[in-house]
This record gives structure tokens, sequence and C-alpha cells, in this order.
């Protein structure tokens, strides 16, 4: 997307308006009724965990809109990759489509053939849905544009919007665009637009603070576009990524999307993460109260096992109904053999539990024969009837569960798990 990965030096979502361009019109009329909640699907490669989600969860949402190729500029000229998309699974999940043309920023203005061949890929992309019996609901191009040569850009997508017709055209905007008199005329050439309310600005330094995703800025940008009386919709983030600094603070390097990179010695890593509740209470907010043009939240990106940058399932389900996501362990005592205990804990919440975590076990009329720890917990106290078991950080996601620790008794008897407060 625009303000992801590839972009490393946006603007923040609250930004100062200069004097010059003036929101003119009413202030936007107030409702109150349910969001649309539509998601991306932005993987590049369609493994069996993208599948499977996309099964798993895709009656969750009213649209999916699916990255389906990449446009990137090599000395001027265009390179596109294709992703290859699962049609089948689309007619499976019985929810609207919407495909996604991701354009790089080619530095300079766009020449007319250049142009021509970017509305023929886009006719490409209608072409072969409607061939696999897909009605689109919309054709969304994510393209990083200079606020400078937004003039242009209205140019060629007006282009790109009659080539593709009937089909809807929308396309991405940042909210620094707003401050810019050739927006208005920009989302008067598509059928519609997404505003980007998050960004993948790094921090300048190690320590220094950073929001992904500041819900003031976000409100205040949502009220603004509003009063340019075009209906849109807004794209929250539930992703992380993580920022690498070597020893004297300077950024190295990151990592958004895909496996994690292996960092070498002397590289301090910070991982910087769109924060549930502060969104959680963003969109109750605008459940009760909303400008009429805000039609729904697009979340950016659905959940796939082993994104280990993204949020899981629970929490976006959590945060999608206005909720506060929370975490709720549970333990459990399990008997595998005679005189052996497993102590097992469980997160049966809605957000990620990662953080210092400390229990004790007890009982009465047996003797401790042995005892140990797993899954990063060790064994810090015990006693003739009792054990504390101690991890200084453990993760663990909703619906995950862990043997953390075992012990042996003489006779079989009740065992009693408690969790210290901390």
């Amino acid at each position: 997307m625009a303000s992801w990965t590839g972009k490393l030096a946006l603007l923040c979502a609250g930004v100062v308006i200069p004097a010059a361009w003036n929101f003119e019109g009413p202030a936007p009329t107030r409702i109150l009724q349910p969001l649309t909640n539509d998601v991306y699907v932005w993987q590049r490669a369609w493994n069996d965990a993208v599948k499977d989600s996309i099964d798993a969860h895709a009656a969750s949402f009213g649209e999916l809109i699916v990255l389906n190729a990449e446009v990137s500029w090599q000395n001027g000229r265009q390179a596109v990759a294709r992703v290859p998309l699962d049609y089948k699974l689309f007619q499976k999940s019985k929810r609207r489509i919407g495909l996604a043309l991701r354009v790089g920023n080619p530095r300079a203005p766009m020449r007319e053939d250049q142009v021509a061949a970017l509305c023929e890929l886009a006719a490409s992309l209608v072409s072969d849905a409607k061939s696999h019996q897909l009605a689109l609901a919309e054709l969304q191009v994510d393209f990083d544009c200079p606020e400078s040569k937004l003039a242009d850009y209205r140019r060629w997508i007006a282009l790109v919007r009659a080539r593709v017709t009937p089909v809807p055209l929308t396309i991405t905007t940042l909210p620094s665009w707003l401050s810019r008199a050739e927006f208005k005329r920009l989302i008067s050439e598509v059928d519609g637009y997404v505003l980007q309310v998050h960004s993948l600005e790094r921090p300048k330094k190690a320590n220094a603070p950073f929001t992904l995703c500041d819900p003031a800025a976000a409100r205040a940008s949502v009220e603004r576009a509003a009063r340019l009386g075009k209906p849109f919709r807004v794209a929250l983030p539930t992703y992380g990524y993580s920022i690498a600094f070597d020893s004297k603070g300077q950024f190295r390097g990151l990592s958004a999307e895909g496996p994690s990179n292996s960092w070498p010695d002397g590289i301090a890593v910070r991982n910087v993460r769109a924060e549930p509740s502060e969104l959680a209470q963003l969109v109750a907010g605008w459940k009760t109260n909303r400008p009429q043009q805000l039609q729904g939240i697009i979340w950016y990106r659905l959940p796939v096992e082993g994104d280990t940058l993204n949020w899981n399932w629970w929490t976006l389900a959590s945060v999608m109904n206005g909720e506060l996501p929370s975490v709720q362990l549970r333990t459990e005592v399990r008997r595998p053999n005679p005189g052996l205990v497993e102590i097992e804990l469980t997160n049966i919440g809605t957000a990620e539990f990662d953080r210092r975590i400390e229990l004790s076990a007890s009982w009465n009329n047996a003797r401790l024969v042995a005892c140990d720890g797993l899954q990063n917990f060790t064994v810090t106290g015990n006693g003739p009837t009792n054990i504390t078991l101690t991890a200084e950080r453990t993760s663990l996601q909703p619906g995950e569960r862990k043997i953390i620790g075992w012990l042996r008794l003489t006779h079989e008897t009740e065992v009693q798990i408690a969790l210290q407060k901390n």
C-alpha cells in the first residue's frame, strides 16, 4: 500500500493544513449505523495458509480487496509482477471481490506509452476476472504519488478509469494530500477513494517515540475528508514491523511483510505494532457518531497463520466490533502417566499475552520427586508441597496453549494451580 512497505519517509497521519487550502462546504451530516468491514489480501504468494484464512474468515467481511499486480520501475521501464489468484476460492467465499493494482513511484511524470501500458494492464486484470465469471466490485489503484504530482496523477488515472469502465475505479490516498488544492479534482476523476490514516515512517533514532496510527489524527483526517462531500472508506492497520538499528542508533533496515530478517550481531531490533485497544476505541466512536461520507473500514491485512507481524484473527474480530481485546489465561492439570503432572497454560482471550508471568502449583499427601519448567519457564522455588514456575517473558496468542512445566509425585493427589498477579 502507498503508506506501507517500501515507503520509509511519508508524512504522519496528522498534518498541519496550510492556510491556502480552505475546506469549504457544510459540516458533514452525522450518522449512527454499523460500519462496513472490508479487508486487504496483500500476499504475493498464495500458500495454503492464505487460502485457509480466506476460507475461514471471508464471511466476516463485506469485500476482499486482493493484490493482483504490482508495477515497479527499473531505469524508467515498467516491470510488472502478477499475483496468480484462486478464482474458485472467491466464488466459494460468496463475498464481493476487488482487485488491487500497486504502482510504484516512477520519479518522473509518466510518458504516454507508460500510461497506455498501465491502462492495458488494468484492463487485462478486469478481463481475467471476467473470464473466470467474477463480477468485480472495484479495481483499486495504490499509487506512490508525491504530493507535488497529483495533477499528473489525475491526468492518467482518468484514462485508466475510462479503460476499465463499467467496473468502478477507486484509489488509495493519504491525509497529507488533503492539504493540496489538486486533491478534490483528483477524487472527482474516480468512483471512490480510500483514506489511509497510518504510516510506515520510520523513527529517526532507536529510542525515538513513534505511533503507527494516531487515533486523534485519524479522526481529524476523516472529518476533513468528509467536508469534501465525496463518500470514502478509511484503511486501518493490523500489522507491525521490525526496525533494525546499529550500535550508534542509526537505521539499518526493516521487516514489514513475509519472514522476519536475520540481523547480524550488534543490531538492536525495535518492534512497532498497531495498538488494538486504541483502534478499538476509534471504531467504537465511529459506530456511534461519524460523518455520513465515511462508509466503512478496510483492514490491512487479513490475518494468516505464520504472519508474525500481523494481528491474529481473534484480536481483529474484537477490534472490528469496537471491543477492547483482552487476555484471559487459564491453567489446566494434565496427567499423562501415574504420578506425572503436566501444567498447561492457555490464552482463551482475544489479545496476545506477552510479558512476565509467575504461577504456583501446590498439593497435599504426596512428596515431590522431580520437577522442571518448559517453554521458557523455570522453577524459581519449591518446597515439600509446592513449586513456583516463572517466565521473565512469554508469548501466548489467543487460542494458543503450552505445556509449561511438569512435576512427579510419589502418589496421585489433587494439584492446585494459581496465577500470581504481577
